[in-house]
């Protein structure tokens, strides 16, 4: 029954994606007598958390015997939410099974002693592996201060990446692509990019095929500021999700004062569109992954950062993050 409730608590959880910024994706569910009796989960960020709005939507008497399940350890401590121990004792749950402990340091372990002091049962954790995984870049973030990094690579069995000129070659299947698209794109809040891949390739790095799921955020790396003003990821229907990251202008007066005025103008006009671009110096030819990530996971206005980031291409891009040892896990699609 426990492993079944907290399943339940995944697959609620996942409905947060995309939404949460750089929060935990969490479920709860309450049961009686084997039976949920209600549910929740942490709909967005800055929002009530999974078990609080549980609760305090809940309007009947709690029983003794209820069991509160949820996939990440209750938070004790004030935040942007009140801590869910608080509203957890206050309504009389006497029995909490969690699936993981959470990571950060103002929780890891404290939740549980806080409701254990309370007179609590605490049970778990319970298919912790498969509650760290649904939450890998909640986790990364916590311990190496860090998004989950994916690099997804397509290559023929000759080992070809693109044709002998250069120019691009399709090499995934339909069904690989929509695999792709459902089990990459749609499981990542961002996929990022090298500058040349969206001269090469044109693509519009959203997620397609008529899944409903979140479109991540498009993050381009573009040290010389090339972007083509014509590329699908900065046009009118897009440009409010994607970042460019660039270099700094040579001036340091100002976003624009060092550029030339081709620049300056093209600058302009993607903002106007809602293109986010950020200024990240360089550190022997690529950018500085320290600073990388400080912009990509600090919340900011309706920002509200990311936790894992898919590495699409191409060649060169991939090769930044594999030499920089910031990477998780790698999927290579094997063609024709």
């Amino acid at each position: 029954m426990h492993e079944q409730s907290i399943h339940r608590c995944l697959i609620l959880a996942e409905q947060g994606r995309g939404k949460v910024g750089t929060n935990p994706l969490v479920g709860a569910v309450l049961v009686r007598k084997g039976e949920i009796i209600a549910e929740a989960f942490h709909e967005g960020f800055g929002k009530a958390h999974a078990e609080r709005r549980l609760l305090e939507n809940f309007d009947q008497k709690i029983s003794s015997e209820d069991v509160l399940y949820v996939n990440l350890e209750p938070c004790c401590h004030l935040g942007k939410t009140p801590a869910c121990t608080d509203i957890i004792r206050e309504r009389g749950v006497k029995h909490v099974v969690f699936g993981m402990v959470d990571p950060d340091p103002q929780v890891s372990g404290k939740g549980i002693v806080s409701l254990l002091k309370a007179g609590i049962r605490v049970t778990g954790p319970v298919s912790r592996a498969r509650c760290e995984w649904l939450n890998r870049g909640f986790v990364s973030l916590r311990t190496k201060g860090r998004p989950w990094v994916t690099i997804r690579s397509a290559r023929t069995k000759n080992g070809a990446i693109a044709k002998p000129d250069g120019s691009p070659l399709k090499i995934t299947s339909e069904e690989q692509d929509r695999w792709t698209h459902r089990w990459l794109r749609g499981q990542h809040d961002a996929i990022l990019v090298g500058v040349q891949t969206v001269i090469a390739d044109d693509p519009q790095l959203t997620t397609r095929f008529g899944l409903a799921l979140p479109s991540p955020l498009r993050v381009i790396l573009d040290p010389h500021f090339r972007i083509p003003m014509e590329a699908r990821v900065v046009s009118d229907a897009l440009a409010s999700g994607t970042v460019i990251i660039t270099a700094p202008a040579s001036a340091p007066e100002g976003a624009t004062a060092g550029r030339s005025g081709s620049d300056a103008a093209k600058w302009k006009v993607l903002k106007g569109r809602g293109v986010s671009i950020e200024e990240i110096p360089l550190r022997d030819g690529r950018f500085d992954f320290q600073e990388l990530w400080k912009t990509l996971t600090t919340p900011s206005g309706d920002f509200h950062g990311i936790a894992s980031v898919l590495i699409e291409g191409g060649a060169k891009t991939w090769q930044s993050f594999r030499k920089a040892g910031v990477l998780d896990e790698e999927v290579v699609l094997t063609g024709f």
